[in-house]
């Protein structure tokens, strides 16, 4: 629970959801396993990026998305996280990057359970 935005709730939905982290192969599969990534239609030289898939669970979906709101709008402390979502904010808007943010901070919870480690927040860059 060391991830801003992420309490008791989603920490135990997200565990009982993945349920076992080494069926991963890395934890990048697991934003798709959730249905946090855009789905892709490719024919010959076509190759169109759809809307989110949308598989997966659908509270713990609600509950990640929750968290990048919350990482985004209410979290005062800096992170690299942070920075990078609102970045991306302001380049494809707040709803897409509130999805982008839920979707690595999947890949992050999946990463600290494998590995055993905390969130590491980063340095502020100086100006």
């Amino acid at each position: 629970m060391t991830v801003p935005g992420i309490g008791v709730v989603t920490a135990l939905t997200f565990r009982h959801t993945i349920d076992d982290p080494s069926r991963f192969r890395s934890a990048a599969n697991v934003g798709a396993y959730l249905g946090l990534t855009p789905r892709r239609k490719q024919s010959g030289e076509t190759d169109i990026n759809g809307r989110v898939s949308r598989w997966g669970d659908r509270l713990l979906r609600t509950y990640l998305y929750e968290a990048a709101s919350v990482l985004l709008h209410r979290t005062k402390k800096w992170s690299t996280l942070k920075a990078w979502g609102m970045r991306l904010s302001r380049r494809i808007g707040l709803k897409k990057a509130k999805v982008a943010v839920a979707r690595k901070i999947a890949v992050l919870l999946h990463c600290i359970w494998v590995d055993g480690t905390s969130f590491e927040w980063g340095c502020e860059k100086m100006a």
